[in-house]
Protein backbone atom coordinates (compact mmCIF):
# COMPACT_ATOMS: atom_id res chain seq x y z
CA UNK A 1 0.00 0.00 0.00
CA UNK A 2 1.20 3.41 -1.27
CA UNK A 3 0.69 6.43 1.16
CA UNK A 4 1.47 10.23 -0.07
CA UNK A 5 3.48 12.45 2.40
CA UNK A 6 3.03 16.24 3.24
CA UNK A 7 4.88 18.99 1.43
CA UNK A 8 8.52 18.79 3.11
CA UNK A 9 10.17 22.17 2.39
CA UNK A 10 13.99 22.09 2.51
CA UNK A 11 16.31 24.30 1.01
CA UNK A 12 17.39 22.50 -2.18
CA UNK A 13 16.55 18.97 -3.52
CA UNK A 14 19.69 17.15 -5.68
CA UNK A 15 17.94 14.89 -8.68
CA UNK A 16 20.72 12.18 -9.29
CA UNK A 17 23.81 11.82 -7.41
CA UNK A 18 26.34 10.99 -10.28
CA UNK A 19 29.63 12.28 -9.97
CA UNK A 20 28.32 15.73 -10.45
CA UNK A 21 25.22 15.51 -8.25
CA UNK A 22 26.87 13.93 -5.56
CA UNK A 23 29.56 16.85 -5.25
CA UNK A 24 27.04 19.31 -5.62
CA UNK A 25 25.30 17.86 -2.85
CA UNK A 26 28.16 17.74 -0.59
CA UNK A 27 29.58 20.70 -1.22
CA UNK A 28 25.72 22.63 -0.68
CA UNK A 29 25.48 20.46 2.91
CA UNK A 30 28.82 21.84 3.92
CA UNK A 31 27.92 24.46 3.34
CA UNK A 32 24.88 23.94 5.79
CA UNK A 33 22.25 23.83 3.79
CA UNK A 34 19.19 21.71 4.26
CA UNK A 35 19.69 19.48 1.09
CA UNK A 36 17.90 16.14 0.17
CA UNK A 37 19.65 13.90 -2.87
CA UNK A 38 17.46 11.90 -4.82
CA UNK A 39 19.22 8.64 -6.22
CA UNK A 40 17.10 5.51 -7.97
CA UNK A 41 20.37 3.23 -8.25
CA UNK A 42 23.87 3.85 -6.87
CA UNK A 43 25.45 6.94 -5.13
CA UNK A 44 28.31 8.18 -7.67
CA UNK A 45 26.24 7.02 -11.54
CA UNK A 46 27.53 5.16 -13.76
CA UNK A 47 31.35 6.28 -13.25
CA UNK A 48 31.96 4.19 -10.40
CA UNK A 49 30.55 0.86 -10.75
CA UNK A 50 29.96 0.47 -14.39
CA UNK A 51 32.36 3.22 -16.37
CA UNK A 52 35.49 5.29 -15.40
CA UNK A 53 36.55 2.55 -12.66
CA UNK A 54 35.95 -0.81 -13.46
CA UNK A 55 36.56 -0.19 -17.19
CA UNK A 56 39.92 1.07 -16.73
CA UNK A 57 40.68 -1.63 -14.54
CA UNK A 58 39.69 -4.21 -17.47
CA UNK A 59 41.87 -2.24 -19.90
CA UNK A 60 44.67 -2.29 -17.76
CA UNK A 61 44.52 -5.82 -17.19
CA UNK A 62 44.11 -6.14 -21.40
CA UNK A 63 46.98 -3.57 -21.64
CA UNK A 64 49.63 -5.90 -19.51
CA UNK A 65 48.78 -9.05 -21.57
CA UNK A 66 49.59 -6.55 -25.35
CA UNK A 67 52.96 -5.73 -23.51
CA UNK A 68 53.85 -9.36 -21.99
CA UNK A 69 53.27 -10.32 -25.42
CA UNK A 70 55.66 -7.05 -26.92
CA UNK A 71 58.31 -8.63 -24.44
CA UNK A 72 59.07 -11.24 -27.23
CA UNK A 73 60.70 -8.54 -29.38
CA UNK A 74 62.00 -6.80 -26.56
CA UNK A 75 63.19 -8.87 -23.73
CA UNK A 76 62.68 -12.82 -24.80
CA UNK A 77 60.56 -15.00 -25.17
CA UNK A 78 56.95 -15.26 -22.66
CA UNK A 79 53.98 -17.22 -23.01
CA UNK A 80 51.00 -15.49 -22.08
CA UNK A 81 47.48 -17.33 -21.00
CA UNK A 82 44.70 -15.25 -20.31
CA UNK A 83 42.52 -15.28 -17.26
CA UNK A 84 39.50 -13.32 -17.12
CA UNK A 85 39.25 -14.09 -13.45
CA UNK A 86 41.58 -11.64 -11.35
CA UNK A 87 39.84 -8.74 -13.71
CA UNK A 88 36.11 -9.78 -12.50
CA UNK A 89 37.84 -9.82 -8.56
CA UNK A 90 38.96 -6.41 -9.00
CA UNK A 91 36.26 -4.73 -10.91
CA UNK A 92 33.72 -6.54 -8.25
CA UNK A 93 35.88 -6.31 -4.74
CA UNK A 94 38.49 -3.27 -5.66
CA UNK A 95 36.22 -0.85 -8.09
CA UNK A 96 32.65 -1.65 -7.02
CA UNK A 97 32.65 -2.99 -3.89
CA UNK A 98 30.08 -5.39 -5.23
CA UNK A 99 28.27 -2.39 -6.65
CA UNK A 100 27.49 -1.47 -3.14
CA UNK A 101 27.24 2.46 -2.54
CA UNK A 102 27.60 2.01 1.18
CA UNK A 103 30.64 3.68 1.09
CA UNK A 104 29.19 6.80 -0.88
CA UNK A 105 25.78 6.97 1.15
CA UNK A 106 28.03 7.75 3.87
CA UNK A 107 29.97 10.12 1.87
CA UNK A 108 27.00 12.00 1.86
CA UNK A 109 25.49 11.51 5.44
CA UNK A 110 28.77 12.93 6.70
CA UNK A 111 28.57 15.56 4.80
CA UNK A 112 25.17 16.52 6.34
CA UNK A 113 22.61 15.51 3.17
CA UNK A 114 20.17 13.24 3.31
CA UNK A 115 19.68 10.50 0.59
CA UNK A 116 16.06 9.57 -0.64
CA UNK A 117 16.06 6.84 -2.43
CA UNK A 118 13.37 6.78 -5.68
CA UNK A 119 12.65 8.35 -8.98
CA UNK A 120 12.86 12.28 -8.37
CA UNK A 121 10.85 14.93 -10.91
CA UNK A 122 9.91 18.32 -11.35
CA UNK A 123 6.33 18.89 -10.79
CA UNK A 124 6.22 23.03 -10.64
CA UNK A 125 9.12 25.67 -9.93
CA UNK A 126 10.92 24.29 -6.81
CA UNK A 127 8.51 21.31 -6.15
CA UNK A 128 9.65 17.54 -6.40
CA UNK A 129 7.78 14.49 -6.20
CA UNK A 130 9.97 11.32 -5.55
CA UNK A 131 8.24 7.97 -6.59
CA UNK A 132 9.80 5.27 -3.54
CA UNK A 133 9.44 1.76 -2.87
CA UNK A 134 6.94 3.07 -0.37
CA UNK A 135 4.87 5.87 -1.72
CA UNK A 136 5.30 9.30 -2.86
CA UNK A 137 7.27 11.80 -1.07
CA UNK A 138 7.20 15.77 -1.84
CA UNK A 139 9.70 18.48 -1.25
CA UNK A 140 9.56 22.24 -1.93
CA UNK A 141 13.08 23.57 -2.76
CA UNK A 142 13.34 27.34 -1.42
CA UNK A 143 16.54 27.67 -2.80
CA UNK A 144 16.37 25.85 -6.04
CA UNK A 145 16.72 22.45 -7.80
CA UNK A 146 19.59 20.77 -9.63
CA UNK A 147 19.38 18.15 -11.93
CA UNK A 148 21.91 15.23 -12.44
CA UNK A 149 19.71 12.63 -14.16
CA UNK A 150 22.70 10.82 -16.09
CA UNK A 151 21.76 8.63 -19.02
CA UNK A 152 21.07 5.29 -19.41
CA UNK A 153 22.37 2.92 -22.50
CA UNK A 154 20.14 3.51 -25.99
CA UNK A 155 18.97 1.11 -27.37
CA UNK A 156 19.10 1.84 -31.73
CA UNK A 157 15.12 0.69 -33.23
CA UNK A 158 16.17 -2.37 -34.64
CA UNK A 159 14.10 -5.52 -35.21
CA UNK A 160 14.12 -8.00 -32.89
CA UNK A 161 17.11 -6.74 -31.02
CA UNK A 162 14.77 -6.07 -27.58
CA UNK A 163 13.76 -9.46 -27.01
CA UNK A 164 17.60 -10.48 -27.11
CA UNK A 165 19.88 -10.72 -24.17
CA UNK A 166 22.23 -8.41 -25.24
CA UNK A 167 25.18 -6.48 -23.20
CA UNK A 168 25.40 -3.10 -22.29
CA UNK A 169 28.52 -1.52 -21.06
CA UNK A 170 26.76 -2.62 -17.33
CA UNK A 171 26.81 -6.21 -18.15
CA UNK A 172 30.20 -6.51 -19.98
CA UNK A 173 31.57 -4.59 -16.48
CA UNK A 174 30.18 -7.64 -14.51
CA UNK A 175 31.11 -10.27 -16.74
CA UNK A 176 32.51 -13.17 -15.17
CA UNK A 177 34.35 -15.17 -18.40
CA UNK A 178 35.27 -13.27 -21.51
CA UNK A 179 33.18 -14.50 -24.26
CA UNK A 180 34.36 -16.54 -27.21
CA UNK A 181 33.04 -14.07 -29.73
CA UNK A 182 31.59 -10.99 -29.42
CA UNK A 183 29.55 -8.51 -31.89
CA UNK A 184 30.27 -4.97 -30.60
CA UNK A 185 27.32 -2.11 -31.77
CA UNK A 186 29.26 0.93 -31.74
CA UNK A 187 32.15 2.34 -32.36
CA UNK A 188 32.61 4.91 -30.24
CA UNK A 189 34.67 5.45 -27.02
CA UNK A 190 32.70 2.36 -25.13
CA UNK A 191 32.51 0.39 -27.70
CA UNK A 192 36.37 1.05 -28.89
CA UNK A 193 37.68 0.50 -25.29
CA UNK A 194 35.63 -3.03 -24.36
CA UNK A 195 36.15 -4.49 -28.22
CA UNK A 196 39.80 -4.46 -27.66
CA UNK A 197 39.94 -5.36 -24.31
CA UNK A 198 38.10 -8.43 -24.68
CA UNK A 199 40.19 -9.44 -28.25
CA UNK A 200 43.17 -9.39 -25.75
CA UNK A 201 41.65 -12.16 -23.87
CA UNK A 202 40.93 -13.91 -26.73
CA UNK A 203 37.45 -13.30 -27.98
CA UNK A 204 37.50 -12.91 -31.59
CA UNK A 205 35.83 -9.77 -31.92
CA UNK A 206 33.83 -7.51 -34.92
CA UNK A 207 32.77 -3.78 -34.77
CA UNK A 208 30.02 -2.84 -36.47
CA UNK A 209 29.81 1.34 -37.07
CA UNK A 210 27.10 3.18 -38.98
CA UNK A 211 29.24 5.92 -39.42
CA UNK A 212 32.19 6.03 -41.86
CA UNK A 213 34.88 5.50 -38.86
CA UNK A 214 35.41 4.78 -35.31
CA UNK A 215 35.57 7.20 -33.10
CA UNK A 216 33.95 10.13 -34.78
CA UNK A 217 34.44 13.06 -32.56
CA UNK A 218 38.43 12.72 -33.23
CA UNK A 219 40.15 13.86 -35.60
CA UNK A 220 40.16 11.45 -38.72
CA UNK A 221 43.73 10.49 -38.55
CA UNK A 222 43.18 9.72 -35.01
CA UNK A 223 40.49 7.18 -36.18
CA UNK A 224 42.76 6.26 -38.57
CA UNK A 225 45.56 4.83 -36.39
CA UNK A 226 42.95 3.02 -34.02
CA UNK A 227 41.63 1.47 -36.84
CA UNK A 228 44.82 0.25 -38.16
CA UNK A 229 45.69 -0.91 -34.64
CA UNK A 230 42.25 -3.04 -34.71
CA UNK A 231 43.51 -4.73 -38.00
CA UNK A 232 46.83 -5.68 -36.31
CA UNK A 233 44.91 -7.32 -33.23
CA UNK A 234 42.53 -9.55 -35.44
CA UNK A 235 39.80 -6.90 -34.37
CA UNK A 236 37.01 -6.98 -37.31
CA UNK A 237 35.72 -3.22 -38.18
CA UNK A 238 33.01 -2.48 -40.34
CA UNK A 239 31.96 1.17 -40.97
CA UNK A 240 28.74 2.71 -42.89
CA UNK A 241 27.11 -0.79 -41.51
CA UNK A 242 23.18 -0.68 -40.86
CA UNK A 243 21.91 -3.46 -38.58
CA UNK A 244 18.56 -4.29 -40.00
CA UNK A 245 17.80 -6.96 -37.55
CA UNK A 246 19.05 -9.17 -34.74
CA UNK A 247 18.19 -12.86 -33.34
CA UNK A 248 18.84 -15.04 -30.71
CA UNK A 249 18.37 -18.70 -30.46
CA UNK A 250 19.64 -19.20 -26.99
CA UNK A 251 23.37 -20.51 -28.16
CA UNK A 252 24.16 -17.19 -29.90
CA UNK A 253 23.01 -14.12 -32.02
CA UNK A 254 22.81 -13.14 -35.39
CA UNK A 255 22.91 -9.68 -36.78
CA UNK A 256 21.88 -9.42 -40.24
CA UNK A 257 23.01 -6.42 -42.29
CA UNK A 258 21.28 -4.17 -45.29
CA UNK A 259 23.85 -5.66 -47.43
CA UNK A 260 22.58 -9.34 -46.28
CA UNK A 261 25.96 -9.75 -44.18
CA UNK A 262 24.88 -12.43 -41.14
CA UNK A 263 27.62 -11.66 -38.07
CA UNK A 264 26.86 -14.51 -35.26
CA UNK A 265 28.81 -14.64 -31.79
CA UNK A 266 28.30 -15.81 -28.86
CA UNK A 267 27.45 -12.20 -27.25
CA UNK A 268 26.70 -8.91 -28.38
CA UNK A 269 27.79 -5.31 -26.69
CA UNK A 270 24.98 -2.75 -27.47
CA UNK A 271 26.99 0.68 -27.29
CA UNK A 272 25.40 3.07 -29.79
CA UNK A 273 25.41 6.08 -27.62
CA UNK A 274 23.18 7.38 -24.37
CA UNK A 275 19.96 9.16 -23.66
CA UNK A 276 18.36 10.91 -20.76
CA UNK A 277 14.14 10.41 -20.99
CA UNK A 278 13.67 13.92 -20.05
CA UNK A 279 9.60 13.82 -19.97
CA UNK A 280 9.84 11.28 -16.90
CA UNK A 281 11.86 13.90 -15.05
CA UNK A 282 8.90 16.44 -15.50
CA UNK A 283 11.34 19.51 -17.17
CA UNK A 284 8.31 20.79 -18.80
CA UNK A 285 6.60 21.70 -15.39
CA UNK A 286 9.01 24.19 -15.27
CA UNK A 287 9.44 25.30 -19.37
CA UNK A 288 11.99 23.16 -20.33
CA UNK A 289 11.45 21.28 -23.57
CA UNK A 290 10.90 17.57 -22.91
CA UNK A 291 11.62 16.30 -26.42
CA UNK A 292 15.11 17.57 -26.64
CA UNK A 293 18.40 15.53 -26.25
CA UNK A 294 19.42 17.85 -24.30
CA UNK A 295 19.02 20.67 -21.94
CA UNK A 296 20.30 24.07 -22.62
CA UNK A 297 21.77 25.93 -19.92
CA UNK A 298 24.21 29.56 -19.26
CA UNK A 299 27.61 29.56 -17.77
CA UNK A 300 25.86 29.34 -14.35
CA UNK A 301 24.10 26.13 -15.56
CA UNK A 302 20.92 28.04 -14.92
CA UNK A 303 18.43 25.73 -17.07
CA UNK A 304 15.02 27.72 -15.55
CA UNK A 305 14.47 29.75 -12.53
CA UNK A 306 15.65 28.60 -9.52
CA UNK A 307 16.69 24.98 -11.36
CA UNK A 308 20.32 24.20 -12.12
CA UNK A 309 22.07 21.02 -14.44
CA UNK A 310 24.65 19.66 -14.66
CA UNK A 311 26.31 16.43 -16.08
CA UNK A 312 25.66 14.59 -19.84
CA UNK A 313 22.20 16.32 -19.91
CA UNK A 314 23.52 19.66 -20.33
CA UNK A 315 25.55 18.70 -23.54
CA UNK A 316 28.98 20.20 -23.00
CA UNK A 317 30.60 16.67 -22.95
CA UNK A 318 29.76 13.15 -21.70
CA UNK A 319 32.62 12.87 -19.31
CA UNK A 320 32.95 13.01 -15.60
CA UNK A 321 35.54 15.59 -15.39
CA UNK A 322 32.73 17.75 -16.94
CA UNK A 323 29.76 17.37 -14.67
CA UNK A 324 32.50 17.80 -11.28
CA UNK A 325 33.40 21.37 -13.20
CA UNK A 326 29.87 22.02 -13.61
CA UNK A 327 28.92 20.69 -10.39
CA UNK A 328 31.12 23.41 -8.35
CA UNK A 329 29.98 26.71 -10.38
CA UNK A 330 26.59 25.58 -10.06
CA UNK A 331 26.59 25.01 -6.17
CA UNK A 332 28.58 27.86 -6.01
CA UNK A 333 25.63 30.03 -8.00
CA UNK A 334 23.17 28.58 -5.70
CA UNK A 335 24.81 29.48 -2.65
CA UNK A 336 25.48 32.90 -4.36
CA UNK A 337 21.55 33.40 -5.25
CA UNK A 338 20.43 32.51 -1.75
CA UNK A 339 16.74 33.48 -2.98
CA UNK A 340 15.52 30.59 -5.10
CA UNK A 341 13.78 31.11 -7.86
CA UNK A 342 13.89 34.92 -8.24
CA UNK A 343 17.73 34.63 -7.19
CA UNK A 344 20.02 37.13 -9.10
CA UNK A 345 23.32 35.70 -8.06
CA UNK A 346 26.37 37.42 -6.79
CA UNK A 347 27.94 38.31 -10.22
CA UNK A 348 31.58 38.01 -9.04
CA UNK A 349 31.62 33.74 -9.41
CA UNK A 350 33.14 31.18 -11.83
CA UNK A 351 31.40 30.98 -15.18
CA UNK A 352 31.36 28.03 -17.54
CA UNK A 353 34.03 27.78 -19.88
CA UNK A 354 33.80 25.10 -22.36
CA UNK A 355 36.73 26.03 -24.68
CA UNK A 356 39.07 23.57 -23.52
CA UNK A 357 37.06 20.79 -22.68
CA UNK A 358 39.81 17.03 -22.79
CA UNK A 359 38.47 14.16 -23.46
CA UNK A 360 40.83 10.65 -23.84
CA UNK A 361 39.76 7.45 -24.70
CA UNK A 362 41.82 4.33 -23.46
CA UNK A 363 42.39 2.28 -26.17
CA UNK A 364 45.67 1.05 -27.25
CA UNK A 365 46.85 3.93 -28.56
CA UNK A 366 45.21 5.95 -26.12
CA UNK A 367 43.75 8.95 -27.60
CA UNK A 368 43.30 12.14 -26.28
CA UNK A 369 41.64 15.76 -27.30
CA UNK A 370 40.82 18.97 -26.61
CA UNK A 371 38.74 21.40 -28.06
CA UNK A 372 38.19 21.96 -31.47
CA UNK A 373 38.70 19.19 -34.19
CA UNK A 374 40.64 20.93 -38.03
CA UNK A 375 36.66 20.15 -39.05
CA UNK A 376 35.29 21.91 -36.19
CA UNK A 377 37.56 24.93 -36.16
CA UNK A 378 36.94 25.58 -40.42
CA UNK A 379 33.43 25.51 -39.48
CA UNK A 380 33.80 28.12 -37.04
CA UNK A 381 35.21 30.32 -39.85
CA UNK A 382 38.43 30.72 -38.30
CA UNK A 383 41.34 30.97 -40.42
CA UNK A 384 42.69 27.07 -39.67
CA UNK A 385 46.56 26.15 -39.65
CA UNK A 386 47.40 22.54 -38.58
CA UNK A 387 50.95 20.64 -37.35
CA UNK A 388 51.55 17.30 -36.98
CA UNK A 389 54.20 15.03 -35.98
CA UNK A 390 54.41 11.01 -35.67
CA UNK A 391 54.71 10.03 -31.94
CA UNK A 392 57.04 6.80 -33.15
CA UNK A 393 59.83 8.78 -35.00
CA UNK A 394 60.46 10.65 -32.39
CA UNK A 395 63.32 9.98 -29.94
CA UNK A 396 60.77 8.12 -26.72
CA UNK A 397 58.84 6.57 -29.80
CA UNK A 398 62.18 4.85 -30.91
CA UNK A 399 63.02 3.75 -27.39
CA UNK A 400 59.72 2.72 -26.62
CA UNK A 401 59.64 0.20 -29.88
CA UNK A 402 56.67 -2.31 -30.53
CA UNK A 403 53.14 -0.60 -29.51
CA UNK A 404 54.59 3.15 -30.27
CA UNK A 405 52.46 3.78 -33.09
CA UNK A 406 50.60 7.81 -32.26
CA UNK A 407 50.39 11.20 -33.69
CA UNK A 408 50.28 14.79 -32.18
CA UNK A 409 47.95 16.91 -34.26
CA UNK A 410 47.52 20.80 -33.06
CA UNK A 411 44.78 22.80 -34.47
CA UNK A 412 45.93 26.58 -34.62
CA UNK A 413 43.62 29.93 -35.09
CA UNK A 414 46.13 31.64 -37.14
CA UNK A 415 44.61 35.02 -36.90
CA UNK A 416 45.55 34.83 -33.11
CA UNK A 417 48.25 33.40 -32.88
CA UNK A 418 46.73 30.29 -30.29
CA UNK A 419 46.00 26.80 -30.35
CA UNK A 420 42.28 26.48 -30.71
CA UNK A 421 42.55 22.52 -30.44
CA UNK A 422 44.80 19.49 -30.17
CA UNK A 423 45.01 15.68 -30.13
CA UNK A 424 47.44 13.34 -28.82
CA UNK A 425 47.21 9.56 -29.69
CA UNK A 426 49.56 7.32 -28.70
CA UNK A 427 51.34 5.70 -25.55
CA UNK A 428 50.46 8.25 -22.71
CA UNK A 429 48.22 10.13 -24.92
CA UNK A 430 46.05 11.34 -22.49
CA UNK A 431 49.29 12.43 -20.05
CA UNK A 432 50.49 14.35 -23.23
CA UNK A 433 47.40 15.93 -23.70
CA UNK A 434 48.04 18.05 -19.91
CA UNK A 435 50.07 20.34 -21.67
CA UNK A 436 48.09 20.92 -24.68
CA UNK A 437 44.89 21.81 -22.54
CA UNK A 438 46.82 24.14 -20.60
CA UNK A 439 47.66 25.98 -23.89
CA UNK A 440 44.14 25.82 -25.24
CA UNK A 441 42.48 26.80 -21.81
CA UNK A 442 44.92 29.71 -21.36
CA UNK A 443 45.85 30.91 -24.93
CA UNK A 444 48.86 30.64 -24.63
CA UNK A 445 50.71 32.38 -27.49
CA UNK A 446 52.05 29.80 -30.49
CA UNK A 447 54.83 31.44 -29.72
CA UNK A 448 55.94 30.74 -26.87
CA UNK A 449 55.21 27.30 -26.66
CA UNK A 450 57.65 27.17 -29.35
CA UNK A 451 60.00 28.71 -26.94
CA UNK A 452 59.38 26.14 -24.00
CA UNK A 453 61.68 23.23 -22.93
CA UNK A 454 60.79 20.23 -23.42
CA UNK A 455 62.25 17.50 -21.73
CA UNK A 456 64.29 14.44 -23.72
CA UNK A 457 63.62 11.69 -24.43
CA UNK A 458 59.82 11.85 -23.57
CA UNK A 459 56.63 11.61 -25.44
CA UNK A 460 55.54 15.02 -24.92
CA UNK A 461 58.32 16.44 -26.53
CA UNK A 462 56.72 15.75 -29.97
CA UNK A 463 54.64 18.46 -29.75
CA UNK A 464 57.82 20.76 -30.35
CA UNK A 465 58.00 18.73 -33.62
CA UNK A 466 54.25 19.40 -34.25
CA UNK A 467 54.88 23.05 -33.71
CA UNK A 468 57.53 22.96 -36.44
CA UNK A 469 55.40 21.45 -39.00
CA UNK A 470 52.35 24.17 -37.98
CA UNK A 471 55.06 26.87 -38.76
CA UNK A 472 56.02 25.88 -41.94
CA UNK A 473 52.15 24.90 -42.95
Amino acid sequence: MTTEQPVETVDVVVIGTGPGGEDATGRLARAGLDVVAVEARLVGGECPYFGCIPTKMMVRAADALAEARRARTLAGSVDVTPDWSPVAARVRDEATTDWDDTAAVERLEKAGARLVRGRGRLAGPGEVVVATADGELRFRATRGVLLNPGTEPAVPPIGGLADTPYWTNRDAVRATEAPTSLTVLGGGAIGCELAQVFARFGTAVEVVEAGPRLLAPDEPEASELLAGRFAAEGIGVRTDAKVSSVSHDGGGFTLTLDDGTQLVSERLLVAAGRRTDLRALGVATVGIDDTARTIPVDDRLRAADGVWVVGDVTGKGAFTHVSMYQARIAAADILASGGGTGGTGGGDEERADYRAVPHVTFTDPEIGGVGLTESAARDAGLTVRTGTTDLAASSRGFVHGPGNEGLIKLVEDADAGVLVGATAAGPAGGEILAVLTLAVQARVPVGELRHLIYAYPTFHRAIESALADLQES
